[in-house]
């Protein structure tokens, strides 16, 4: 092995330090006409809970899906019986085996009521699942808010292909034993590894060096950019779920308890201010699908980040309102990409979160087993005969395919032969000019 400079064992507490991150999953709301249409799984503003989820093979024939409420989020009333804050949620969950085609293979049905206690910020439930070994599963989960009349959906995909891969591992914290959901720890937070299946002799953890490459535009027909190097260095440590783990530099650890296996538990070390957009210097780096490579070059060099960064958006606002109104949409998407799309990169990196940022939330949303595709709405035609008129609705579509990776199963690419026709530099042209592109209403904000 070689040594590594980026992890240590602080001897005189036996702490193994690294620092990290893991993916979620998408949370929705529900469509309003074409059931097939799922695009509320990415519209923030018809949805005001997201649960978190995690998936956890606990033996060859049950796996746990773990479901967490945030109590900021529930809506707690006192209209009942007991006269107790209380939040009213039905649960349901159908879990599906894709490798038969999408077979029905379990059901589960949980009429939860949820007791507000003081001081908790989350409320945490198991749903045991029947599974079977070396398949592949999606779980999709709909929870009706009773108080507030909301559904939540959710699409959670987990298989059973194998005993060392992701799913046989739980994060925890490191001192309160809580499972972890969030994609991205808090800086100097300590984790453990827990691996469920069977006593394991060594942990093996191999350090890549982040990926940092954007995606080119949709309209290009360039091959996908992707992870093509391999570790800058792997340690050995004896292995002990109770050894406290932490992150401490930017990169990518994926943490194996076989030796010749390539497949684990992958910690994301994406710095310290993600997800959030509130530094000048990780503000700038988004912009790479607005500005010019000399413009980005000037905002990266700059002496002062803040003033050349506001500088490019008073430039394509014409005035600090406008301006502000800019900022406010386009890194609220490049937030929401970063929470719906993560990877082993940023979600803002990926290629539909570069879809998100520019054209926005879609208007329609297919999903399979091997991927989605997004359908964002044309000006409407009319057409008349007589008297009557006929109204045609049409779409740009773009679709995304899922790929397997060794680190993620939120990684999806584009299929830029099925998008030759983006309006691409249509819409980044409109943000230039203070436009937030629609091509349905390309005129206004």
């Amino acid at each position: 092995m070689k040594k590594n400079s980026y992890l240590w064992i602080i001897r005189q507490t036996g702490i193994l330090a690294l620092s990290a991150a893991f993916v979620v999953s998408c949370s929705t709301s529900k469509p309003s006409f074409d059931s097939k249409d799922l695009s509320y799984i990415y519209n923030p503003t018809k949805n005001s809970v997201f649960p978190r989820y995690n998936v956890t093979n606990q033996s060859d024939n049950q796996s746990v899906l773990a479901i967490d409420f945030f109590a900021s989020e529930l809506f707690f009333s006192e209209a009942n019986p007991q006269g107790i804050p209380s939040a009213m949620m039905l649960l349901t969950v159908k879990l599906f085996c894709t490798s038969q085609g999408r077979v029905l293979a379990d059901t589960a049905y949980y009429n939860l009521t949820i007791v507000k206690e003081e001081g908790r910020q989350e409320y945490k439930y198991n749903i045991p699942l029947r599974v079977k070994k070396d398949l592949e599963y999606v779980a999709e989960v709909k929870i009706l808010d009773k108080l507030r009349s909301i559904v939540i959906q959710s699409f959670v995909p987990f298989n059973t292909l194998s005993s060392f891969n992701r799913y046989n591992f739980m994060a925890q914290g490191y001192f309160q034993k809580n499972e972890l959901f969030n994609p991205v720890l808090r800086v100097n937070e300590y984790v453990n590894l827990v691996y469920l299946k069977g006593p394991a002799d060594s942990l093996y953890i191999s350090f890549y060096k982040p990926y940092r490459e954007n995606p080119d535009p949709p309209s290009m027909l360039l091959p996908e950019k992707t992870i093509d190097y391999g570790p800058d260095t792997t340690v050995c440590f004896p292995y002990s779920d109770t050894l406290p783990l932490m992150f401490p530099k930017e990169g990518i650890y994926l943490c194996r308890v076989n030796k010749d296996s390539n497949e684990g538990f992958t910690f994301f070390n994406f710095g310290s201010a993600y997800p959030k957009m509130n530094m000048p210097e990780v503000m700038i780096e988004p912009l790479a699908y607005l500005a010019t490579p000399d413009e980005m070059d000037k905002m990266r060099s700059a002496v002062r980040p803040k003033v050349a960064l506001d500088e490019f958006w008073i430039k394509c606002g014409g005035n600090v309102e406008k301006s502000r109104e800019l900022i406010r949409i386009y890194y609220t998407r490049v937030r929401y990409s970063n929470h719906y799309f993560t990877s082993y990169k940023e979600g803002w990196r990926t290629e539909r979160g570069m879809v998100y940022i520019i054209y926005g939330p879609p208007d329609k949303v297919y999903k399979t087993a091997e991927g989605e595709s997004w359908g964002y709405r044309k000006p409407v035609l009319k057409s008349s005969w007589g008297t009557r008129y006929r109204v045609k609705e049409e779409y740009l579509f773009f679709t995304f395919k899922k790929k397997e990776n060794i680190f993620s199963d939120n990684d999806y690419f584009l299929s830029r032969s099925e998008s030759l026709i983006t309006f691409w530099d249509q819409a980044v042209a409109n943000w230039k000019k203070g436009i937030v592109f629609r091509l349905d209403n390309p005129e206004e904000i």
